[in-house]
């Protein structure tokens, strides 16, 4: 189950220190982190912004698409946090596309699952310092990685 419902949005300032904080550089008006120039690529996005782990402040999903940059999965994810000093810090980022879970690991931040190619996605659990493999699971349910 997705904890996240309709997007809310970042201010223009709070959109671009998040994206600069994922290592995406502006081009144009478009937001980048991969250098793809195919028909295909897809620009920086902001897909989801939450306070994920009850701290009050925002975080964001953001991703991009591009099968040169990311293979078979198609599609990147960062996952940035607004600090209290209103930087923004980049907590986790990789090859896929995140699922917010409602179960939980340390500090109240919510598991995320990794989706991509095949049925068996891995699922990370936040340690308190980084997200870490803890399992793998299809449509809810435990499987192995093959």
């Amino acid at each position: 189950t997705s904890v996240l419902g309709a997007p809310a949005t970042l201010s223009p300032a709070d959109e671009a220190a998040a994206f600069k904080a994922a290592g995406f550089k502006p081009q144009g008006k478009q937001w980048r982190a991969c250098d793809d120039s195919s028909p295909a690529y897809v620009p920086g996005t902001v897909e989801a912004v939450r306070d994920l782990n009850g701290d009050g402040r925002p975080e964001a999903v953001l991703t991009e698409g591009s099968s040169s940059c990311y293979g078979n999965a198609g599609a990147g994810y960062s996952l940035v946090s607004k600090q209290a000093n209103g930087n923004w810090k980049l907590v986790t980022h990789g090859t896929g596309m995140i699922t917010i879970l409602s179960t939980q690991g340390a500090d109240g931040w919510p598991d995320i699952e990794i989706g991509g190619p095949g049925f068996c996605f891995p699922v990370e659990r936040w340690n308190g310092q980084k997200y870490v493999l803890q399992r793998h699971q299809y449509e809810g349910k435990p499987c192995r990685k093959k």
